[in-house]
């Protein structure tokens, strides 16, 4: 079999070379009209659920609308293709189209994953990516993450403004291209993760409050705005079917579900995973990951692959820069300790009260493998979010940051770098879109009001340098700098990451399916020793100091990684680290 398809309940999906089947969930519609270009308009059928459907004789290429109200003209909720964007008419796609190459490819086990985060806009598009695909999997990375590809209103987005989840993005190129990206990364051994968004629409281009009322929850807001009503069957399989529709039909190898805890049904996660596993191939490797405020370490006990730590981040990120505000504050107090807990245990908030939210969060998480845990000192939140999309280097010592770095790399949880870390970049990444007019103005002032209650924006005229992320030049500024790949700074991070990651091949992941904490020791401030038992009854050891004061420790036999070079045995100096691996008895 050289072709894949997934068979949606929603949209449209072609059954023969001129026959197409159209499905809508219209609840608020009383009548719906199928308009396909170059045909007369048809009225579908209603099953008096609002359901509304039709078979026409129109095939792949076919573009084509719903009229569901007055003159009302909405493109397919469930499109694969959107050519000429949100605001224009669906295409029919043949999902068999595209032959596939790397056929048998079965994914990897999760405790190789080494991932790459990365934009696709920024980097060429799905042809840009594959070019850099060889590069990535000799530096040894094993999973690369895109941001999200769905279609949202403009040219440009960073991707948590998509409103048609089915639609990859026309100006990243054609959905085959999207699939030879996908088939050419698994060509070279890497896996390819899609970051998803569930919680809300962009504001521009969401046409289901015209026609399916019922999708939302109107009692539940949030700072996305009025939810999205997960307890609805159709609500709930619409959701469930696009990660089938990715995995199935593109062969992504998982997916990353944004903002999870903004989905109000947590009965939903179950029934996603048991969908999952029913209909994947037997022996495929498939990654279900969460970004997840709430901490649900009960996830991750029943079957989802892992969560992104932003505990760990944020406790590394007070360290290295000093900075308190945000929510930053909920690591202030003792980011040593915090940081101390994370190797140790996996989350710092199991539990207690969060004086940033006003509640209680997260629950224990010390039974969990380490790899259940994705650690990483950047990603797209974490510098977009920033006013000016700062970089990890711009804002702490760069002895520093390397020492971190090596813990990100060297310790049993899942690590993760954003595009261009590799290489010690330093572009901003900014937050960014295409918005216009009146809508463009309130992202705009509401970008600037957003960083109002922070000390160093208390001056209007400085909020007003925040870059405008409608702006093109704030897209353009945000292209990770690739000359800086070529310079001595460039090549030193690039030597460092190969040689760190080589060791991780070597060293970790053969020993990583069940790494559990042995015990972390504070040896002071922003100073630590944490043990792992890792299998084959392998002791993993890493000391690390993030401060500018120097610690005894005991020093190992067996060293795999020490940095600086220059460090004296028995001491552990400013900015350093020291791997070890021993045998026990």
């Amino acid at each position: 079999m050289r072709t894949f398809r997934f068979r949606k309940t929603f949209g449209a999906e072609l059954l023969e070379k001129r026959q197409t089947a159209f499905t809508l969930w219209a609840p608020s519609s009383k009548n719906v009209f199928l308009y396909v270009e170059g045909m007369q308009d048809l009225q579908m059928h209603s099953d008096g659920q609002g359901h509304f459907s039709i078979t026409a004789p129109c095939g792949a290429g076919a573009r084509y609308r719903f009229c569901v109200s007055d003159e009302q003209f909405v493109p397919d909720p469930a499109s694969r293709s959107q050519p000429d964007g949100v605001l224009g008419a669906s295409e029919v796609i043949d999902p068999e189209y595209y032959q596939w190459q790397c056929r048998e490819w079965q994914g990897r086990p999760w405790h190789e994953a080494i991932i790459y985060e990365l934009h696709i806009g920024l980097l060429g598009g799905y042809e840009g990516i594959c070019q850099q695909l060889d590069e990535l999997a000799a530096l040894g990375i094993t999973a690369i993450e895109l941001m999200p590809i769905n279609s949202f209103g403009g040219t440009r987005n960073w991707g948590y403004d998509g409103v048609l989840p089915y639609a990859p993005a026309v100006f990243y190129g054609h959905p085959d291209e999207l699939k030879h990206l996908i088939d050419a990364a698994h060509m070279r051994g890497l896996m390819v993760i899609l970051d998803v968004v569930y919680n809300h629409f962009g504001p521009e281009g969401n046409f289901l409050p015209v026609y399916a009322n019922d999708f939302f929850n109107h009692d539940q807001h949030s700072m996305w705005g009025i939810g999205i009503d997960f307890s609805r069957a159709e609500v709930r399989d619409f959701f469930i079917e696009n990660v089938l529709y990715w995995i199935m039909e593109y062969r992504f190898d998982g997916v990353r579900i944004d903002a999870a805890s903004a989905i109000s049904d947590h009965t939903w996660f179950g029934v996603l995973q048991e969908r999952v596993q029913a209909t994947i191939e037997p022996g495929r490797h498939v990654h279900l990951i969460l970004e997840n405020e709430n901490n649900d370490a009960g996830l991750l006990r029943n079957g989802f692959t892992a969560q992104w730590n932003d505990d760990g981040h944020n406790a590394l990120h007070v360290l290295l820069t000093g900075e308190h505000e945000g929510y930053y504050k909920m690591f202030s107090k003792n980011p040593t300790q915090d940081l101390a807990r994370v190797l140790a245990e996996g989350f710092v908030y199991q539990g207690q009260f969060n004086s940033y939210s006003g509640k209680c969060r997260g629950m224990p998480s010390d039974d969990l493998p380490a790899t259940k845990f994705i650690l990483f000192l950047q990603n797209h939140d974490q510098i977009g979010n920033r006013a000016f999309g700062e970089r990890l280097l711009v804002l702490a010592k760069p002895e520093a940051v390397k020492a971190a770095y090596a813990l990100l790399l060297l310790s049993p949880m899942i690590p993760m770098i954003f595009m261009g870390e590799e290489w010690g970049c330093i572009t901003p990444f900014y937050f960014f879109c295409d918005f216009h007019g009146e809508l463009a103005e309130r992202i705009k002032a509401g970008r600037q009001n957003e960083f109002s209650k922070f000390s160093a924006f208390q001056d209007e005229k400085i909020r007003k340098r925040i870059p405008d992320p409608n702006a093109l030049s704030t897209f353009e500024a945000s292209r990770p700098d690739r000359g800086i790949r070529d310079t001595d700074l460039g090549k030193a991070w690039l030597v460092l990451t190969h040689h760190l990651l080589t060791l991780r091949k070597k060293w970790i992941i053969p020993h990583l399916h069940h790494a559990q904490s042995a015990g972390v020791k504070v040896l002071g401030i922003g100073a630590i020793c944490a043990h792992w038992y890792l299998d084959n009854r392998k002791l993993l050891t890493i000391s690390i100091n993030l401060s500018d004061k120097k610690y005894k420790i005991t020093e190992p036999h067996d060293l795999i990684y020490t940095l600086p070079d220059t460090r004296v045995a028995g001491t552990l100096p400013a900015f350093s680290i020291v791997a070890s691996m021993e045998n026990l008895p």
